[in-house]
């Protein structure tokens, strides 16, 4: 009988290999976790336009801005809605609301 095919080899390599992939799952979900701390507004404002998704933006001035998050610049984005196109200061951001 080859050592490889061992009953109790078989078993214990099984087990190894579940345990592996536990702690691999564990380690992703662990820096998915740690690169969302790290995401700016900016970085998140990026995805955005990037997925070209409709948004709800909330400013410090109380005022809600509806639209498509056409680009970021490095201090600004630019929404448009129904043709207007509308540039929002990111320090002024308070809050955005994604719209699926």
């Amino acid at each position: 009988m080859e050592t490889g095919r061992h009953p109790d080899l078989i078993g214990i390599s099984r087990e190894l290999r579940r345990q592996l992939d536990a702690t691999l799952l564990a380690e992703q979900h662990a820096a998915r976790a740690a690169a969302i701390r790290r995401t700016t507004l900016r970085d998140r404002m990026l995805n955005l336009a990037d997925a070209d998704s409709s948004a709800l933006v909330t400013t410090t001035d109380g005022h809600l801005h509806r639209g498509v998050v056409a680009s970021v610049g490095a201090d600004h984005i630019t929404m448009i809605d129904e043709g207007t196109s509308r540039l929002i200061m990111l320090r002024s951001i308070v809050s955005v609301e994604v719209r699926t």
